[in-house]
């Protein structure tokens, strides 16, 4: 919710010690996983339940009351009516449009009653993947979100991380956004995903998510990377990400960014949440990966860019060496993904940093034997022509045993 206020919607790739990792140049390749390795769920909701049954509360607290300072016309109540189990695996948060028995809004009588539910002392995140996958409703005026906020909350000085939030009037378009001392309300620095050919959110389910480790928050829709904000972005403000935040679900109606319902709006609207997960581990900022002599798998001049060269150099303890694993099963590094260049399986294809995409050739597994596999390929993550020099390229090759094929990961 891009507007002061201390109520707001607002984690990195699943995080391990052990590796896998992929990226691919282009469409993104059908293929099968590789296994995860060693990451840790450390806070998960897939909402089973009979229908009609209340959320978990030893994981979710449903706050009461109405948002004066985003002049939003929903009263937040407790109970079911407004969020409950569908019986099918979902929480579902119900906007309608009544007046809340005894209950005067700040702005006025209160039209419409919705939930919003969040973690405070009961689950904090610091680093992690945090994702939810939901489908938002529709129509002018709605304001679902999923989101973070910092603790102790002094907002905005305790941040906020926003992971989605969508406004009616953009039914194909969502928003990630951090807030913090000098950086909030409309100045939150953020940016837009959209889908293609104008498909609507609401139509589907989708997977909103965030990669957060401590100098790097990289926003991604159903796997697709859109934007990462580091503390070069603050312009010399201050980075405040460092520490604990608890999650937060809410469907808003009306208030300054989204505007009021009109009579195109039909209520009751549904925010419908499949499940939410935070998954980290205990390298949440990353590790090396070293291998031939000693030396660091590096993306070549710290460069973010899609097509950087990975190559082997001594190791420095950079971002452009500090690596985290996906529960997806990519390797990550300056927000992007250890990529086999075009897909290829032929040995010899070098590897590079790219836009995270899900494909097979983003794929990477860790046998005991210490080999970084593509099971797409079924070959081994190898220094180019068995050279320690600062700079060769890696690339993949048939699996031999050569210590130009050996990794250790941390």
């Amino acid at each position: 919710m891009a507007s002061p206020r201390l109520l707001r919607r607002c984690l990195l790739a699943a995080l391990s010690a052990a590796l896998i990792g992929s990226a691919a140049v282009g469409p993104a390749q059908a293929g099968t996983a590789a296994p995860t390795a060693a990451a840790v769920t450390t806070f998960s909701d897939s909402f089973d339940g009979p229908a009609g049954a209340a959320v978990d509360s030893s994981k979710w607290t449903l706050e009461t009351g109405d948002n004066v300072n985003n002049h939003e016309r929903q009263y937040y109540t407790s109970g079911t009516k407004n969020a409950a189990l569908d019986g099918q695996g979902h929480l579902v948060i119900t906007a309608r449009k009544e007046n809340p028995a005894g209950y005067q809004c700040w702005y006025g009588s209160c039209q419409y009653t919705s939930a919003r539910l969040n973690t405070a002392g009961k689950f904090n995140a610091q680093y992690g993947h945090v994702e939810a996958r939901m489908k938002i409703p529709r129509g002018q005026g709605m304001w679902p979100a999923f989101w973070m906020l910092g603790t102790p909350v002094n907002w905005p000085d305790s941040g906020e991380i926003d992971v989605m939030e969508n406004v009616g009037f953009e039914p194909s378009t969502v928003h990630g956004t951090i807030h913090g001392p000098g950086y909030s309300g409309s100045g939150g620095i953020g940016a837009p995903y959209s889908l293609p050919n104008g498909q609507a959110f609401a139509d589907a389910f989708h997977t909103f998510a965030v990669d957060w480790a401590p100098d790097s928050i990289t926003w991604s829709v159903d796997g697709n990377v859109y934007q990462r904000r580091t503390p070069a972005d603050l312009g010399g403000k201050t980075w405040v990400f460092n520490k604990p935040f608890f999650l937060i679900l809410n469907l808003a109606v009306g208030g300054y960014w989204p505007g009021d319902p009109d009579g195109s709006t039909q209520f009751p609207q549904t925010l419908v949440v499949d499940s939410v997960s935070v998954t980290t581990s205990d390298s949440a900022a990353g590790v090396p990966i070293r291998g031939l002599a000693g030396k660091c798998v590096d993306v070549a001049g710290a460069n973010p860019a899609n097509g950087t060269p990975v190559q082997l150099y001594d190791c420095n303890g950079s971002a452009a060496q500090t690596w985290t694993v996906g529960s997806d099963g990519t390797l990550r590094a300056l927000g992007k993904c250890l990529d086999v260049s075009g897909g290829g399986t032929a040995d010899g294809t070098p590897v590079q940093l790219w836009d995270c995409n899900g494909s097979a050739a983003q794929k990477w597994a860790l046998p005991a034997a210490r080999d970084i596999v593509n099971p797409q390929a079924n070959k081994c993550l190898d220094v180019t022509g068995n050279n320690s020099a600062n700079g060769t390229r890696l690339q993949i090759w048939t699996c031999t045993g050569a210590a130009n094929q050996k990794w250790t990961v941390g």
